[in-house]
């Protein structure tokens, strides 16, 4: 019987009846329901002494069948779901298999029959509800779209316990799914008016188990922490917080065994097996202890090696002698799959597109070697059938098979078509690990080739906001379609906004000019940049503003293969400009308040400059490369019009080894040389620069030719003057260089899965470089050296720094110029000694004694340093994180070897966020 407590709503729900206990596991009993009478028991003796006889089975017939307490089900079906029909005869045994029929449709709360006894059956019933809604409580893990999918109860559907209990099962389950084994499901049911019930399912989730052990038992050869390292499954600790492999898995378990089989086979023991493997929950539910018994057995090391070919192309000798397992080595299951993998791709190189490679193994336990016979099995060579493309949908299908290096018909070549694969994976149109799949064609001798697709978003529309140590506060808006119209072209336009730098671009490339190898792009631009210096106490101080406004074209046309040819023009004009108040005397720029080369920038110059450059990539993705290089080598020349005449010539490359396991080692270096054509020196705009964010280690311009300018304290008649030499005290003038050179050593480290999952991607460098080569400045030594009155000479403070006093001023034409002390016009310059001249020429009049008027601006001394072509050098540690709020880089660096000037900084980062 189904016990429910009414309620108008779910207010009453304090009171409602627990299924699990009144639902799920009650039985009704059949017999309940009968009123017919049972012969009673004989006594105990006397059954013992002699059986009592069987009474036969009473036989009736059925005069009349009625049901009643049906609201919904019409009678006619209840009566479908019993073999009773009027005037047919039963016993006590129809009769009960009546009522567990009725009972197993599940259509039926409760079933009673009466009038046995006469003929005249009443079924009386009471029908299952109607569930009126399901509800969840204390689901906070699991959110309701994703129980509603796996349950089967729904409103307006009947009510049954084996439907409470199924889907309480699968409640678990799903819990089991995420690691939490302590989840427990208690169902509750709330009656309502017209037959109809409120399901609730109050959820407890309990935390999430965890991995609290894992022993391994029978390993002699290695040690626990060894092994634990090779498996997927991690114990629960401070140094995997951030992985997702903690919880237990009973998949993972399987997989782990297999992890460890390959372990030991790649270690040379061949003989290597699990025995059990074994994960106990704790009586909390809250942990689980894995345990390990494992037989490592004997190690093997390898036996001759040998190569039978069935193909006549190949001479079997040949290829034994360049296989990588040679007889005498420890035996690897590794090196073993990756000889089959060599040999097919051999195979592959001369059409052989099916080539049956089976290794076979040869056990000797006596001498604890395995011999190896490489077979290859004949086969046809294999043409190319046909090219499929599936999968693209926006994509047209001449974007992707331009990139495909073979074609229907030609020889089939596994080089080719893994080249065809990475140059599709660098168009970062489609799905990351993008293969081409090989499948047999309508002939032994034919393969197709079966390109299957999975297109990415191509179109870019971001808002960005965010804090960037080189540029302060920043504002990024952008558009770019990197597929626009689904032809491989890239349109973009993008706005930035910082403190320094203000931007406007406009960008179009077409990647094959009229369906022809060659590519073509344009941009125009509007840049407003302001240089800054680091002023006193760290204060980033503007030192110039340069405006610049053009356009640039480039051509790209491939050589080969690797090979490319490009060719561009940029026109732009610059407008340079210093602000007067600050840094011009008498309607001049005024070096003495400028700093050098500054005074010679000022002005509006037109830039007409062509430039080729001659580029190598065989990398196997331009996104995220893992292996390949990447060589370029281009030249450029200003002066075909215009008012700058240069020439600049760059070099980079960058060459990628992926070492397995995740990790990618890389080495990557440029340099560049500019030279005036026209004798003048080079502007400061047009040199190059070096720190960060490209030297980590080093401040913003950090590295290089440069100007600094100390300020003196302390009175030199007194002995106490001195230069300040602390940082923040300290103007530094960058200078630009017209050469430099940066390398950089990298190793990207592989994460866990679940640091993986939240973009984590860390790495260790070390970086060399330099800037170097311009025409030394003249410096301001503005103040003339204070003369030792006991010496007579130039005085020297005590931290070698020249001794200096204020500079007296003198007028344009070189006059001396003397402040008058008395009078209305105490405080002027004049070129009296006595008494003010009304102009220049005229009399002196007035008997105030001058005195020699001096420069009033605070005593200062400068050094140029930092041009050198000695190394400087760098290592450091590097984390991108694709944040929720943002792209992050992090990046701690020291650096190791400097030269006196340059600007060191530890610690750089860079964030932003998306609104």
């Amino acid at each position: 019987m189904v016990t429910a407590i009414k309620a108008s709503n779910l207010g009453a729900r304090a009171t409602a009846t627990l299924l699990a206990g009144t639902i799920l596991s009650g039985v009704v009993a059949p017999a309940e329901a009968q009123t017919a009478a049972k012969p009673a028991a004989a006594p105990a003796a006397q059954a013992q002494a002699t059986p009592a006889p069987v009474a036969p089975a009473v036989v009736r017939t059925i005069k009349s069948l009625r049901v009643e307490g049906s609201q919904r089900i019409e009678p006619e079906t209840v009566l479908s779901y019993t073999r009773l029909r009027v005037g047919d005869s039963y016993t006590n045994e129809t009769i009960d298999q009546a009522i567990k029929d009725l009972l197993a449709s599940e259509l039926l709360a409760d079933v009673a029959i009466e009038g046995v006894e006469d003929g005249n059956l009443v079924l009386r019933i009471r029908e299952n509800p109607v569930i009126n809604r399901v509800v969840f409580e204390g689901n906070k893990r699991l959110k309701q779209d994703k129980i509603d999918k796996e349950i089967k109860l729904r409103p307006r559907q009947i009510f049954t316990r084996t439907a409470v209990r199924a889907d309480i099962a699968r409640i678990i389950e799903l819990y089991r799914r995420q690691g939490r084994f302590a989840a427990r499901v208690e169902p509750k049911m709330v009656s309502l008016d017209q037959n109809r019930v409120d399901v609730i399912f109050e959820i407890h989730e309990g935390a999430k188990s965890k991995v609290r052990q894992i022993n391994i038992i029978g390993n002699e050869v290695f040690g626990d922490k060894k092994l634990r390292a090779q498996m997927a499954t991690k114990v629960a600790s401070l140094s995997h917080f951030l992985s997702s492999n903690t919880s237990y898995d009973q998949d993972r378990l399987a997989y782990d065994q297999q992890k460890l089989r390959q372990f030991y086979l790649t270690e040379g023991y061949a003989d290597f097996r699990v025995i059990s493997a074994v994960a106990e929950l704790t009586p909390d539910k809250k942990d689980f202890i894995i345990t390990y018994v494992v037989e490592e057995g004997p190690r093997y090391k390898f036996g001759p090696v040998t190569v039978n070919s069935a193909i006549r192309d190949f001479d079997d000798k040949k290829l034994a002698a360049a296989l990588p397992i040679k007889e005498g080595q420890w035996y690897n299951a590794k090196a073993v799959e990756d000889t089959v993998e060599q040999l097919s791709e051999t195979a592959g190189l001369f059409g052989y597109a099916f080539a049956d490679v089976r290794p076979d193994f040869q056990r000797n336990k006596d001498a604890l070697t395995m011999s190896m016979n490489f077979h290859i099995g004949e086969a046809n060579r294999t043409y190319i059938e046909r090219v499929d493309i599936t999968g693209n949908r926006q994509t047209q299908d001449k974007v992707i098979r331009r990139e495909m290096r073979v074609a229907e018909g030609d020889a089939f070549n596994t080089f080719l078509v893994k080249r065809s694969q990475d140059r599709i994976n660098s168009l970062g149109y489609f799905q990351d690990k993008f293969e081409i799949e090989r499948k047999e064609g309508s002939a032994p001798d034919r393969i197709v080739l079966a390109a299957n697709v999975e297109e990415k978003p191509n179109g870019e529309l971001t808002l960005s906001a965010g804090f960037s140590s080189l540029e302060r506060f920043i504002l990024q808006a952008s558009i770019r379609q990197r597929n626009f119209r689904g032809m491989g072209q890239t349109a973009s336009i993008s706005a930035d906004y910082s403190s320094y730098s203000k931007s406007v671009e406009l960008g179009f490339t077409e990647p094959y000019l009229f369906d022809s190898n060659i590519a073509l792009g344009a941009t125009i631009f509007r840049r407003d940049y302001n240089s800054f210096n680091f002023g006193l106490n760290n204060t980033r101080n503007t030192t110039y503003k340069q405006v610049s406004t053009g356009f640039q074209l480039v051509a790209g046309l491939p050589l080969t293969e690797y090979w490319t040819l490009s060719a561009r023009y940029y026109l732009a004009k610059d407008d340079v400009t210093l602000d007067q108040s600050t840094f011009y005397t008498d309607g001049k720029c005024d070096p003495f308040l400028a700093g050098r080369y500054y005074c010679e920038a000022v002005g509006n110059r037109l830039t007409s400059l062509v430039g080729l450059s001659l580029i190598y990539d065989s990398l196997n993705s331009r996104l995220r490369p893992t292996r390949g290089q990447r060589v370029s080598m281009g030249v450029d020349v200003a002066g075909l019009g215009g008012d700058v005449r240069y020439v600049r010539g760059r070099i980079d490359g960058a060459k990628y080894w992926g070492l397995g396991s995740g990790f990618v080692f890389s080495l990557t270096g440029e340099g560049g040389a500019i030279k005036s054509l026209d004798g003048s020196e080079v502007r400061i705009t047009d040199r190059f620069y070096l720190g960060e964010p490209q030297f980590r280690g080093f401040d913003i311009r950090g590295v290089g030719p440069r100007v600094q300018r100390y300020q003196y304290t302390g009175d030199p008649a007194l002995g106490t003057q001195a230069l300040i030499t602390t940082r923040d005290q300290v103007v530094d003038d960058a200078l630009g260089g017209k050469a430099y050179y940066l390398t950089k050593a990298e190793l990207e480290l592989p994460l866990g899965s679940g640091a993986a999952e939240l973009g984590l991607r860390p790495s260790v460098y070390v970086q060399m470089g330099s800037l170097f080569s311009i025409r030394r400045p003249q410096t301001n030594n503005y103040f003339p050296a204070y003369i030792d009155p006991k010496t007579g000479l130039p005085g020297v403070n005590a931290d070698g720094s020249p001794s200096v006093t204020p500079r007296p001023l003198n007028d344009t034409a070189g006059n001396p110029l003397y402040t008058v002390t008395t009078g209305a016009l105490q405080g002027s310059y004049t070129t009296c000694t006595i008494g003010y001249a009304a102009a220049a020429g005229q009399p002196c009049v007035g008997t105030s004694i001058n005195t020699r008027a001096l420069n009033q601006s605070g005593l200062f001394y400068e050094q140029y340093r930092g041009s050198t072509a000695s190394p400087r050098i760098s290592v450091g540690f590097g984390v991108n994180w694709n944040s929720p709020f943002g792209p992050l880089r992090i990046d701690v660096a020291k650096a190791l070897v400097s030269q006196p000037g340059d600007d060191k900084k530890l610690v750089t980062f860079n964030v932003g966020t998306q609104f």
